[in-house]
């Protein structure tokens, strides 16, 4: 297969190719692939912005949208209890175009906030009317700068992380957060992170992950009730020179963190690192699909793909995808 835009960055761990089909192309920096029970896909595109649905032939419909870039941007997606998507809405970039590529910072600077940017929030999408509603804005006296990902858990809770904005001579002290899908409640669980990003759940729902971007470090923690974790459990799974985005986890624990010029990065349950490589410079996200959950779907951001990836494991099923 091809593996154009890969780029390992002097990262440690093998490189193994698998077999992948291109299901979409043309999408406006995709990310948060969600794989439904009849066979469609859904993503989010950041630089549309709104979440769109695609069908295993390729065929797009548009499910949910904000008004305008410039203040919105749909970063990450989940199935709540209630069957509505979740999305962590990063409340929109100053988008740049470099040689042909839309990128959501300033090359130079990584500078991404847009001039008329109000707040990041989480958002509430339901699938069947389109309607979009803001659940939170802020976790107390905390505001959201910028929601990127969000895992829920078995009690209907959900995990999000902010990864803030990016200024040209500043940016956002930011965490991870845990909250309900009612808007009552909502604690800061995790503070202070680099760029916290990706974020997952072991298969026993024990041990919360956490991709960090400008450091390509994950970690993990050990959870010890809703929206609590054992910080003195933090522990490094994975070090890179790289910059990693979203994971998802798989049947048997292993994390698969979506490595940016990398590919993906594929860290097993005893340590051992491998990279598969995508086509394209940005392998953005992946979640699994397909009846035995052994499909990859990943997002290249900067040439719009999804991806279809023949994977050699079973995924780990979501609390409440339908």
């Amino acid at each position: 297969m091809a593996t154009t835009g890969f780029e390992a960055k002097g990262t440690a761990g093998a490189v193994v190719d698998l077999p992948y089909r291109v299901v979409a192309e043309g999408l406006a920096f995709p990310e948060g692939p969600v794989a439904l029970a009849d066979g469609s896909v859904l993503v989010v595109e950041v630089r549309g912005p709104r979440v769109t649905r695609i069908t295993p032939d390729g065929a797009r419909e548009t499910v949910g949208e904000w008004d305008r870039v410039t203040t919105a941007g749909p970063n990450g997606l989940a199935i709540g209890p209630d069957g509505a998507a979740y999305v962590a809405n990063n409340g929109g970039f100053a988008w740049y175009d470099k040689r042909g590529v839309w990128l959501p910072a300033a090359p130079g600077t990584g500078a991404g906030q847009s001039p008329e940017y109000i707040t990041g929030s989480i958002d509430r999408l339901d699938l069947d009317t389109g309607e979009v509603s803001v659940v939170y804005t802020a976790c107390g006296r905390w505001r959201l700068c910028g929601p990127n990902d969000l895992v829920f858990d078995a009690s209907g809770g959900m995990w999000f992380t902010d990864h803030g904005k990016v200024r040209a001579h500043d940016e956002d002290r930011v965490g991870v957060f845990y909250a309900t899908t009612d808007g009552s409640f909502a604690r800061r669980a995790i503070f202070p992170l680099m760029g916290p990003n990706g974020i997952g759940l072991s298969p026993d729902g024990a041990v919360l992950y956490v991709a960090e971007t400008p450091t390509g470090r994950l970690w993990a923690w050990d959870i010890t009730g809703p929206g609590r974790v054992d910080h003195r459990s933090k522990r490094c799974l994975a070090n890179t020179l790289g910059h990693f985005d979203s994971l998802a986890v798989e049947a048997d624990g292993t994390v698969v963190v979506a490595a940016l010029g990398e590919g993906l990065c594929v860290v097993r349950p005893d340590g051992e690192i491998s990279y598969v490589p995508v086509p394209g410079p940005l392998a953005t996200n992946v979640c699994w699909g397909g009846e035995d959950l052994r499909t990859a779907y990943v997002t290249e951001a900067a040439e719009g793909l999804l991806l279809a990836y023949e994977w050699p494991r079973p995924g780990l099923r979501l609390a409440y995808n339908r």
